[in-house]
């Protein structure tokens, strides 16, 4: 099976701006068609309460013929139009989809930032997790949101093995950035967040790109895009992840970035496991 996940910041101006970084978003879509990939998880679409829109749903069918389309979008209390998750997966599949709450603080729950898919013999669950804030407001609550995650993954776990994927912003260890020693205190790289996917790993969880490609330097899913010269430089963060159940960690055959070409923030991160 073949697995891929992306933030991709806006699926609407992805599908229908006429903007230079669209038409770059677009090439990576092109990129993520040519795997053929059998479930495609995106992070951040953006959308409305009620979803993509009729023009949404109709580039999307033409885009991705084969493939079955579900989403959860951010709701009242929370704000509008802001983070939400999507999988598309192939027609033939039939998961059972579910939109959990966690019981996650502040109006995280409604934000759209989780939704799985239960199949036979495993789950597949999208993340979008809630970043702390670039002064470190949302740190507490944050904190709280690990710890319910970490709760909710543990107890599909309990069921069938789980294969966990999205933007998890976070950099777990230095050699998952560009610059360890200026970030100690960043949104993505603080102790308390770097514990809390420590902890969540310590319930049974195996980071795949770790397993197959061991202490690589240099590898990243993430480089701002308000720095011009972030992706020329390479300097970069390592905060997208496929993780998978520590019992089928030896299953999973490839784990690796997708190339994005010159366009900065995510880039595609792509799972092959045997299952």
């Amino acid at each position: 099976m073949k697995l891929i996940s992306w933030n991709i910041d806006s699926l609407n101006a992805a599908l229908t701006s006429d903007s230079n970084r669209a038409q770059l978003s677009r090439q990576v879509l092109e990129t993520i068609k040519y795997e053929n990939a059998d479930i495609i998880a995106i992070q951040e679409t953006k959308l409305p309460a009620k979803g993509p829109s009729k023009k949404h749903l109709e580039i999307l069918e033409e885009q991705f013929p084969d493939y079955t389309s579900v989403w959860v979008s951010s709701q009242e209390p929370a704000r509008k139009s802001y983070a939400g998750t999507m999988f598309l997966y192939k027609n033939e599949l039939e998961p059972e989809v579910t939109r959990p709450f966690i019981d996650s603080p502040c109006t995280m729950d409604s934000e759209g930032r989780i939704i799985s898919l239960e199949f036979d013999n495993f789950y597949v669950t999208n993340v979008y997790t809630p970043n702390a804030g670039s002064s470190l407001g949302r740190l507490d609550d944050r904190q709280l949101w690990d710890e319910k995650y970490a709760d909710y993954l543990s107890k599909l776990d309990e069921e069938k093995p789980v294969i966990a994927c999205g933007d998890f912003n976070v950099a777990h260890e230095e050699i998952d950035l560009a610059h360890p020693e200026s970030n100690r205190r960043s949104a993505g790289f603080t102790d308390e967040e770097r514990q809390g996917f420590t902890n969540l790993l310590d319930r049974g969880f195996t980071d795949t790109f770790r397993h197959i490609h061991g202490d690589v330097e240099g590898v990243y899913t993430w480089w701002a895009q308000r720095v011009k010269t972030s992706k020329i430089n390479n300097s970069g963060w390592r905060i997208d992840y496929f993780l998978v159940s520590d019992r089928i960690k030896d299953k999973v055959t490839r784990s690796e970035m997708i190339d994005s070409g010159t366009r900065q923030d995510h880039t595609p991160i792509i799972l092959e496991i045997d299952l």
